[in-house]
């Protein structure tokens, strides 16, 4: 098979959740273990980080794994959903899998899969963790795909656990509430593995607790072990001041994924940093500050608050849920100093809590309505019908490059467009970003 061949076999044969949804996820982890006992189980011959939560787990992985680099160390990272391309999802040192061993992986694992009959997300962990040991990497970062107590990616025994934060998303599979869907974050947490958690609500900290304890894990909470302030956004980097609030410690930070919300990533990356740290792990002051300065060019992430054009500013953002979409209100509150005209250019999947997004929005902004091309995508008209009983007001457009063509026809130069609502709609942008 060719690799076009390859990547068409893994989209049509195997269940693919950012196409289907609900019905690809497999809960359990029987065929996981599966496939990684006949691979000789390659995710116990690495080092390795586990990273869940709401939002914040794709940044925080990216810009861990920029540091990990930076520092000397090879580096595995492991992701999802990708933009563009599969490969994005698996990584060494900021280079994708070669299209070769994804063949080779993919026929070599055929005839198992085919009597297994996997989920697209558990032969591409299991093709993550071959490729690692493969690669003989000194360390991998790994994000789970969603929850973590029975995600696939939840066979490896890491140095860290992470749990970024805790919001509204996936409830159809994780939960109704805040403490179900913790509950089932929490899942990560292994014996005697520290963990840290970057944020938490009253209602989630206690099930943490109770299950790190259950586990004998030491458990930080970034939150508590460090304070961001002077928060300087500009439309390439991030400057703020973070201090350390056992040792009083103040340091300078600029960094270049420039959203708000990067801030809570920093301080959930600087408490897991630590705990590397205390392992045996080096990790220079320069080589740190040098990473988070340059972690889209180390790890090639886009996506965060990515600004891919001036004049008018266009933004592309895969905040996709009720808190990801209060960031950006967060976000516009805090750069909007001109009064600038916002232009959202929008698409969501059906299976989101989009009335609780949609209340989030500014009626004073314009609003182009469009749709991702996959099954899972929720069609622009209904979004719009959605969005009226908001006061949200635009059109509908059949794609969403056409939609920001449209928009960028009706902003002024000084306006701001956003794309956003869904990382599958971000992913058919056509751009060029530096």
């Amino acid at each position: 098979m060719t690799y076009q061949q390859t990547i068409d076999y893994l989209y049509q044969q195997l269940p693919m959740f950012s196409r289907i949804g609900a019905a690809a996820y497999k809960k359990d982890l029987h065929n996981t273990i599966e496939l990684c006992n006949a691979l000789n189980n390659p995710q116990n011959k690495f080092k390795s980080i586990h990273i869940a939560g709401t939002n914040g787990k794709g940044s925080t992985s990216h810009m861990l794994a920029a540091i990990l680099q930076q520092a000397g160390y090879k580096t595995g990272l492991y992701t999802s959903p990708h933009l563009k391309d599969f490969r994005e999802r698996i990584k060494v040192n900021g280079e994708m899998i070669t299209e070769d061993f994804v063949i080779e992986f993919t026929q070599r694992t055929k005839a198992l899969s085919e009597k297994i009959q996997p989920s697209f997300f558990e032969l591409t962990v299991a093709m993550a963790f071959d490729y690692f040991a493969l690669q003989k990497v000194d360390i991998a970062v790994i994000e789970t795909g969603l929850g973590g107590r029975l995600d696939s990616t939840n066979i490896i025994t890491p140095l860290v656990s992470i749990i970024t934060n805790i919001g509204y998303d996936h409830m159809n599979i994780l939960g109704d509430t805040l403490e179900e869907i913790a509950s089932e974050k929490a899942g990560i947490i292994k014996p005697g593995v520290p963990v840290v958690i970057g944020e938490y609500l009253p209602q989630t900290k206690n099930i943490f607790v109770n299950k790190a304890n259950e586990c004998n894990s030491k458990i930080y909470f970034a939150s508590d072990e460090y304070t961001v302030t002077d928060i300087i956004p500009s439309t390439t980097a991030l400057n703020c001041t973070v201090k350390n609030t056992e040792h009083n410690i103040a340091e300078n930070f600029t960094l270049d994924l420039n959203g708000l919300y990067q801030t809570k990533n920093l301080r959930t990356i600087l408490c897991a940093e630590g705990i590397l740290m205390q392992q045996g792990f080096t990790i220079k002051n320069e080589a740190e500050k040098s990473a988070l300065a340059n972690t889209k060019k180390l790890t090639g992430l886009h996506g965060r608050w990515d600004i891919i054009a001036q004049h008018p500013a266009i933004v592309l953002d895969v905040a996709h849920n009720e808190d990801g979409m209060k960031q950006i209100i967060g976000q516009l509150a805090l750069i909007n100093d001109n009064n600038a005209k916002i232009h959202f250019v929008m698409g969501m999947v059906k299976d989101k809590e989009v009335s609780k997004v949609l209340s989030l929005l500014p009626a004073d902004a314009v609003y182009y309505f469009t749709n991702a091309h996959i099954p899972r995508a929720l069609p622009a008209t209904e979004l719009q019908s959605k969005a009226a009983a908001y006061n949200l007001q635009g059109n509908c457009f059949d794609d969403v490059n056409e939609a920001i063509a449209a928009a960028k026809q009706k902003a002024a130069t000084t306006d701001l467009i956003i794309v956003c609502g869904s990382v599958f709609l971000v992913g058919e942008v056509e751009f060029t970003s530096g």
